[in-house]
């Protein structure tokens, strides 16, 4: 059994749903009424020629072009991850770019090699949708916890400075600013894995159902998938906040400046 489509008259009948959530928006003066249209918009036209240039990365399954195509969704994901935080990209987007290119590749190919059992694991209809489901969790927890983790040591440099004279590493120093900024962005994460199946049925795991897999095969890839991105998104995590350190601390451990429009003091 495979999946029905859906004819574009009846897209369209689908996104007049989209009513309700504008008209309340517009009633309760909320001021986001632009901003859901626009990104209403950008998500159908971003989304149907997503549709077609994977149409064509399918039919070439080119694995060069598989892999330079990943290396430009990187490249994209980090810009989108500096440009959300108040950091100075000379600070952050190269670190960001290592952390997820690397951790894209390391449990991508883990996954895909070792669990799949793939004979190409560079091709195209495992290769980028994994690679995209990775990345896609590794922007949005490296956001909250990189903007928390510096705007911390920035606010409690008295605190970093004492540990540090103290006789602590750089590391030992900076351990309580990471440790909240783990904690703040890995909660909603451990929240939403622990009610998985039980109070939700997850997008990934919905999709194959209506694709036509069973429900036992469809679950055994949620639960990959579940665990593939959290292990991805706690290691870029730790690789882009080593990295960063390199630019945002001297020799002797002073914090620098590191977010927008901010001067040498």
């Amino acid at each position: 059994m495979t999946s029905a489509d859906i004819e574009f008259v009846y897209l369209a009948f689908g996104l007049l749903l989209m009513a309700v959530p504008l008209f309340y928006l517009w009633r309760l003066r909320t001021g986001l009424l632009a901003a859901t249209v626009i990104a209403t918009l950008r998500m159908c036209v971003q989304l149907l020629l997503t549709g077609i240039y994977l149409r064509y990365l399918f039919l070439w399954d080119c694995p060069w072009v598989n892999l330079l195509w990943v290396v430009m969704m990187v490249g994209v994901a980090s810009h989108t991850a500096v440009s959300r935080t108040r950091l100075r990209p000379g600070v952050l987007l190269l670190p960001v770019f290592v952390g997820f290119f690397v951790t894209a590749m390391l449990v991508g190919l883990y996954f895909l090699g070792l669990v799949l059992q793939l004979d190409n694991i560079f091709g195209a209809q495992y290769f980028i949708p994994v690679m995209g489901i990775l990345l896609g969790n590794m922007l949005s927890v490296n956001v909250v916890a990189l903007e928390m983790y510096y705007s911390d040591v920035q606010r409690e440099q008295q605190m970093y400075y004492y540990l540090l004279g103290n006789g602590a590493t750089r590391f030992e120093a900076t351990a309580p600013f990471l440790r909240r900024a783990v904690i703040k962005a890995f909660s909603p994460c451990i929240a939403n894995m622990a009610v998985l199946g039980v109070v939700s049925l997850p997008g990934t795991m919905i999709g194959q159902i209506l694709g036509g897999s069973q429900p036992g095969i469809a679950v055994k890839y949620q639960m990959m998938i579940t665990v593939i991105t959290v292990a991805a998104s706690m290691l870029s995590l730790m690789i882009t906040v080593a990295l960063s350190a390199y630019r945002s601390f001297d020799a002797f451990g002073r914090l620098l400046p590191v977010f927008r429009r901010e001067k040498h003091k």
